[in-house]
């Protein structure tokens, strides 16, 4: 649907349809006592603002700054966490690590509107969600300030309220960084007073958005020298510090035309001691609360759990931490089983509850249905350096190869081709070359299908369209006649 039909949709419903109160419901924050209010949103009103970000985001792709990587197509955290690998690998530097207290909840929506910059319709159907107003236990209670969270603009919104902070850090010191996720960021500086000024400088940035720094998230570090009575920073669940090390074990400093120089210093990012115990406990509650239930319903319960804990810190140093998890885990679980069974023996209890699979190690794992259920690993996930999307990239720009390289998935690219785009890394199975925008390619069989080949994912491969012909005679040739 083109952008201007979306946006003459939005009208004729905005027209049609009067917004009703977001309902507010509370949840716990992760690793915190506190709890965050979302203001949920009717579904019709949803439908309206899906439709209205779908209109909106592409403009503003177009311009937000590129080290934002806060709720925003193509981008993640671990796109964030590698800016600040790359920005302080070769220099140890200060970093301002700062947090916006109540960000959603106290953006001040005049200014919101003003910087919006859309034309009147649309204007008035937004200004009518934030002012909406909050039902709860049954009172209706007036939004003079905030974007209401849950509603599903509420995220591009928020970007668009901080947008432009990169440009208020580079008017201070162009060499000073700023990585930003959402209302979460930190500005690297080798030089404190620079640091400083950029805090300052934000500082009233913000107070022209109705925000502040939160005074118990908001301090400043070094990354290697203790710095009032810190080192090194967490950022989204990830601790980020560096070492002083010997010669043989310290990063090197390449240079162009001569030899790499040792630094002194080692960069390590690794999962945050905070995370790390938030895990171990959160499993820990889980196998209490399955002390009387089956096995196989405690393995299906933790496996989700530590798979997504494993997947999002895979592409850090994360194997000491993996392996304490685990041990942690089969302690937990040994304490289980011992429960259920206080009269027989620990080598009975072991077992009964672990076995062996094709001469691997013993495994927690049940049988259900004939079939055996094991628990995971955090150790068993490989760890894979991620790699950061390039400058100001996003999936608006038509840049269709590069994204389906990336993410094995674009609107214009069929699933089949973009899947394996990007299991092939974008590159031809035959001659090992990178596809390009303008090359032509064909889906190959590896397998012919005459020869009993399946049109399975396993026996597919995207080739040249002159590879694809080159094979195929080759294969005719050598076919028995």
């Amino acid at each position: 649907m083109l952008l201007s039909q979306r946006l003459k949709l939005v009208s004729r419903l905005q027209l049609a349809h009067r917004v009703q109160p977001v309902r507010r419901v509370f949840i716990p924050k992760p690793g915190s006592q506190e709890k965050r209010g979302l203001g949920i949103p009717t579904i019709h009103d949803r439908c309206v603002q899906t439709l209205v970000k779908l209109g909106l985001e592409p403009e503003w792709e177009a311009k937000f700054e590129p080290n934002s990587y806060g709720f925003r197509p193509g981008r993640s955290c671990h796109d964030a966490i590698e800016a600040i690998f790359s920005a302080i690998r070769q220099k140890p530097k200060f970093v301002l690590d700062a947090d916006l207290e109540k960000c959603f909840d106290r953006i001040d929506q005049s200014a919101l509107l003003a910087k919006l910059q859309t034309f009147p319709t649309l204007r008035r159907q937004v200004q009518a969600w934030l002012s909406a107003g909050v039902m709860e236990r049954g009172a209706l209670f007036p939004t003079e300030e905030g974007v209401p969270q849950g509603g599903c603009c509420s995220p591009l919104l928020a970007n668009i309220a901080l947008h432009g902070m990169e440009a208020v850090v580079s008017q201070v010191s162009k060499t000073a960084r700023l990585i930003c996720y959402c209302d979460d960021f930190v500005v690297l500086h080798e030089d404190i007073t620079v640091v400083q000024a950029c805090q300052h400088a934000l500082q009233q940035c913000f107070s022209g958005m109705g925000l502040t720094l939160k005074p118990s998230k908001t301090h400043i570090t070094h990354t290697l020298n203790p710095y009032e009575g810190r080192m090194g920073f967490d950022f989204l669940g990830m601790q980020i510090r560096q070492f002083h090390v010997g010669k043989y074990q310290c990063g090197k400093a390449g240079t162009r035309g001569k030899h790499p120089q040792s630094l002194g210093f080692k960069t390590l990012i690794k999962p945050s001691s905070a995370k790390l115990k938030q895990q171990s406990g959160a499993l820990g509650c889980i196998i209490k609360a399955h002390r009387a239930a089956p096995q196989a319903a405690l393995i299906r319960q933790l496996n989700p759990r530590i798979r997504g804990w494993a997947n999002y810190y895979a592409s850090v140093v994360s194997k000491a931490c993996f392996e304490k998890l685990d041990h942690l885990i089969f302690q937990q679980l040994r304490a289980w089983a011992r429960r259920r069974h206080p009269h027989k023996s620990r080598h009975w209890t072991i077992h009964r509850y672990w076995r062996t699979n094709s001469g691997e190690h013993w495994r927690f794992s049940a049988t259900l249905n004939g079939q055996a259920i094991p628990l995971l690993k955090h150790r068993e996930t490989p760890i894979v350096r991620h790699i950061k999307v390039q400058g100001t990239r996003s999936p608006y720009d038509g840049d269709w190869l590069y994204w389906s390289i990336r993410l094995g998935r674009h609107p214009e690219v069929p699933k089949r081709v973009a899947t394996l785009l990007k299991h092939q890394n974008g590159q031809c199975r035959a001659c090992g070359l990178f596809f390009k925008d303008g090359d032509r390619w064909e889906l190959d069989h590896i397998l012919a299908r005459s020869q009993g080949g399946k049109d399975v994912y396993t026996n597919l491969q995207l080739l040249h369209r002159h590879c694809h012909v080159t094979k195929t005679g080759l294969e005719r040739a050598s076919a028995p006649s």
